[in-house]
């Protein structure tokens, strides 16, 4: 089962590409929001979504910032990739179209940008599936070292700091980022065919700055957009996420060991940690039936407002 038609939303930094999939039927809860990691894009959610579709929830995977057909509205507008940004694009997402409430689920970015909302905007968020835990970025302890084995994982991110990594990925981007799918789902025999869907959305004229940034800013090593900074000052002290959440644990993972991926001390809500045995980084596309389960066993509930609810005067609560 494929998506429908790709279409857009205007928010108010971004034209955001989309794919949909599945009815706005209120009886079978609230509206899911897919979200993609770095170098991937929304093809990691065709099954999940088709899964989740059969079970009648409405399903929505933004292309994120620097992906696919998804545009900056201003030239001028600094490229940033940094995790506020990322959060506030998804906020930024569910107000254009009208989404009081979803659950969110992602990995890698799109993972990090879940975190955050649920963090942040908890009256937002009904449910959170994130793979890989608990996800915001540390940033005033970026420069402490990790155990060698995984900073010898984490080689691209400081490549990416160099004007060579910069041109590295300029110029060699699907090579590069192929590279990256091989080394991160070791297990996956099907990462290079599945590669080849997803590359076009590599060539976007903003991809390279919004990695970039992304990767460096991290690491204090740049400045980020000054209109997310409260944003980022509230991520700072490392803020709990109290909603439902399932915590997926892909044990093949290429680039970021199990026991990294499922401490649970930033969860102060319902929290269940799932552990994938054999599954690598791309959780969703390796696995996508444990990944559609995982969102499933979270709790529904009615949350999409329609301009009819609007004119009668009824709230989101009146509709549960």
């Amino acid at each position: 089962m494929s998506f429908s038609a790709q279409t857009q939303v205007t928010t108010p930094v971004l034209k955001i590409a989309y794919e949909q999939t599945g009815e706005r039927r209120r009886e079978e809860g609230v509206p899911v929001i897919l979200l993609h990691g770095f170098p991937y894009d929304v093809r990691a959610f065709d099954e999940v979504a088709a899964r989740l579709a059969a079970r009648g929830r409405l399903v929505l995977t933004p292309y994120l910032r620097g992906f696919g057909s998804t545009r900056f509205l201003e030239e001028g507008a600094m490229r940033s990739g940094q995790q506020a940004a990322l959060a506030q694009d998804l906020k930024d997402f569910m107000d254009a179209l009208g989404i009081e409430r979803a659950v969110v689920a992602g990995y890698d970015w799109g993972g990090r940008a879940a975190c955050i909302a649920a963090a942040i905007w908890p009256d937002r968020v009904q449910g959170l599936v994130t793979a890989g835990g608990y996800a915001i970025q540390d940033i005033a302890r970026a420069m402490e070292p990790a155990v060698p084995e995984a900073e010898r994982n984490y080689w691209y991110q400081y490549y990416f700091h160099s004007e060579r990594g910069r041109r590295g990925l300029e110029q060699n981007r699907e090579e590069l980022c192929k590279l990256l799918w091989r080394l991160w789902s070791p297990t996956w025999p099907e990462a290079e065919t599945a590669f080849a869907a997803s590359a076009k959305s590599l060539h976007s004229p903003d991809f390279v700055e919004v990695a970039i940034h992304s990767y460096r800013h991290r690491y204090g090593l740049v400045e980020g957009d000054p209109r997310y900074q409260a944003l980022e000052d509230l991520l700072a002290a490392q803020p709990p996420i109290a909603v439902p959440t399932v915590v997926l644990v892909s044990g093949a993972n290429g680039v970021i060991a199990p026991a990294d991926q499922g401490a649970t001390e930033h969860f102060t809500g319902p929290c269940e940690v799932r552990t994938l045995p054999g599954v690598g980084h791309n959780v969703p596309q390796e696995a996508p039936e444990a990944f559609a389960d995982a969102i499933l066993s979270l709790p529904g509930g009615i949350a999409f407002k329609t301009a009819q609810d609007a004119d009668e005067g009824k709230s989101t609560a009146d509709l549960r």
